[in-house]
């Protein structure tokens, strides 16, 4: 992530508390991912919850890249 962008995301963090909100679960997911990741093998219910997980957090990651682009180009 660029400078630019990292500056941007702390002022969102501060000042909107959807993209807030947001930020804060897609940091859940990914540590929830990691847990998942260590482990040598995973059980079938595992590797569902691990697919989904990847899935959720790359939608957020998108929803916040929008709001970076939107709040960039009016700022």
């Amino acid at each position: 992530m660029e400078n630019q962008d990292q500056e941007l995301v702390k002022k969102l963090l501060e000042e909107d508390e959807e993209f807030k909100k947001t930020f804060k679960t897609h940091k859940d997911y990914e540590t929830k991912l990691a847990r998942l990741e260590k482990k040598p093998r995973l059980t079938s219910t595992e590797t569902l919850e691990k697919n989904n997980l990847k899935k959720l957090k790359l939608a957020l990651k998108d929803e916040m890249e929008k709001k970076i682009s939107r709040y960039r180009k009016g700022a």
